[in-house]
């Protein structure tokens, strides 16, 4: 257990972690059906999901780097007897869009010309035209003359002098802009008639999909496969590859923490896997935790490190969305084809960001849910801060508690929580303290602390304010403004909201809570145990 290969969290390199012996899930069947079905592809996913790591596998491939193969799937011969994989050398143009500045469109200009001028140095080849079009243009064709072999092109992050100037005021705005016109003229070069006979295959990567006129008009050929069933699984871990390349390390960590390994399992679906890219039912871990808590032997919020893009939260406020809205979010797969820097759509950037995934498809229609503990807890209590202008007088670090509350019986002390969480937030958000307003924080604070809480549940009778489902018991809250907790929880029996959850075995609690918008508080509440 102790001399397990190296999880390689940090290192996105395929050579490095192929020469240091290092776990590698094989997506090199995915690699092959894409290289053999077509030569111009696009993908989004979202961050740390192996995007890079792709990358830098197709670049050696590419390069016939044949020794690094040794064991994967596209080396098996039993796997392709037909027409295998020619380990020849081509020509490869790399630009990896993390590492080009991009904070005003003339340093985005700049520093892509000087990535063009390293790798035409590495190759020996001097460009001499002016601008960026014409050394992209000018490098490709010394490239392949030199060689005699088309060229690959692979494009990391495209979209990052783009997302990254987003909620950040109109100046900001406008730098986005003039960077996608940059972009739009410089990816066009791929498509240009004395190019596209030189070319072997382009990759193009990033984490949102930008539409399809507004930056690569001039490349239209691209194959969008984010979506696609047949790659579903090409990013992120399925179930059948986490048993087969990381159970030891599961039970080390179930060694490690005292318990048995389908228990860790168990922890390790509940906070990571989830995330679903296309209407085939397959869903698939996120890589990065995975092997972080794996590595680190311990459940945290590992993609979350970095925090939630600001863009997000300010496109939440500006909106007014009522955030327990995403839970339940319906959508056409014709959305993610329509946006653009002008036209935010939220609830598409949500999904290709890694915020909320496909929870169900019927037909044309899409559902989409938080795919995870991880992000909906993370997500959720930024969203929060957000909400109370970052006040709370410290009570934040108390939502976990809640859950215990709960889950314990103790609803003193869930109560006095909730209510010092409400009193702690200043007077001069208190103009819009209405209903919606108590209902969404009381939503934002319980699912922070991890449990399984959903609003607006819908019977047939009407819609349940919220409730929270434990593996034993269920709570049924309803809310009222300036009434009483009598009145809500007469509305429950009443309306027979226990009705649906009856037959599920599970201990029934009945909650009312009443809020006074003078006081800004809960004025009082009311808890029963249902007896059918």
């Amino acid at each position: 257990m102790n001399n397990l290969p190296t999880l390689p969290t940090g290192n996105s390199s395929f050579e490095s972690i192929r020469l240091n012996k290092d776990i590698y899930v094989d997506k090199t069947r995915h690699i092959y059906q894409m290289i053999s079905d077509g030569k111009y592809y696009f993908l989004s996913r979202p961050r740390r999901f192996g995007k890079s790591l792709m990358v830098s596998t197709l670049k050696c491939l590419f390069e016939g780097r044949e020794e690094l193969f040794e064991g994967l799937w596209i080396k098996d011969e039993k796997n392709i007897p037909d027409i295998r994989w020619e380990w020849k050398p081509y020509p490869v143009i790399t630009l990896d869009f993390n590492e080009i500045s991009h904070e005003t469109p003339d340093m985005l200009k700049q520093s892509i010309e000087e990535h063009l001028t390293e790798i035409a140095s590495s190759h020996g080849i001097e460009l001499k035209r002016s601008f960026i079009k014409g050394k992209f243009r000018e490098l490709i064709i010394a490239l392949s003359k030199k060689t005699g072999m088309p060229v690959v092109f692979l494009i990391d992050e495209y979209d990052k002098p783009l997302i990254d100037h987003l909620g950040k005021g109109d100046d900001a705005l406008e730098t986005a802009k003039r960077n996608r016109d940059i972009l739009k003229d410089f990816f066009g070069v791929i498509k240009g008639v004395k190019i596209s006979p030189i070319t072997r295959f382009v990759f193009i990567t990033g984490v949102s999909k930008f539409s399809q006129v507004s930056i690569f008009s001039e490349l239209n050929n691209l194959t969008d496969i984010t979506m696609l069933n047949l790659y579903a699984d090409m990013f992120g871990y399925t179930m059948d590859e986490v048993e087969k390349y990381l159970m030891p390390y599961i039970k080390r960590m179930a060694d490690e923490n005292g318990h048995e390994p389908y228990h860790v399992m168990d922890l390790l679906i509940n906070h990571y896997n989830g995330y679903r890219f296309s209407k085939r039912k397959i869903k698939v871990f996120n890589p990065f935790s995975l092997m972080t808590a794996l590595k680190y032997m311990a459940v945290e919020n590992y993609w979350f490190e970095t925090g939630t893009p600001s863009f997000l939260v300010n496109l939440i406020n500006e909106k007014k969305w009522h955030i327990p809205e995403i839970e339940k979010l319906h959508s056409t797969k014709a959305l993610f084809s329509m946006y653009d820097l002008e036209t935010p759509h939220l609830d598409a950037l949500l999904f290709q960001a890694g915020y909320i995934t496909i929870k169900d498809v019927d037909e044309e229609l899409y559902t989409f849910d938080y795919p995870n503990r991880e992000v909906k807890t993370a997500f959720i209590e930024n969203i929060f801060y957000s909400y109370t202008d970052g006040d709370g007088g410290g009570e934040y670090a108390r939502f976990i508690l809640l859950s215990k509350y709960l889950r314990t019986d103790d609803l003193e002390s869930f109560m006095d929580t909730i209510k010092s969480v409400y009193a702690s937030i200043p007077n001069i958000l208190e103009s819009h303290r209405d209903e919606a307003y108590f209902h969404t924080l009381f939503y934002l604070m319980v699912s922070a602390s991890g449990v399984r809480a959903h609003s607006e549940v819908l019977t047939c009778k009407g819609r349940i304010d919220m409730v929270v489902e434990f593996k034993e018991k269920i709570y049924i809250l309803e809310f009222k403004c300036n009434q009483s907790s009598e009145i809500a929880i007469q509305q429950i029996k009443d309306k027979n909201y226990a009705d649906p959850f009856l037959k599920r075995g599970k201990t029934v609690h009945l909650m009312g809570i009443n809020f006074d918008t003078n006081n800004r508080n809960i004025s009082d509440w009311k808890h029963e145990l249902f007896l059918p």
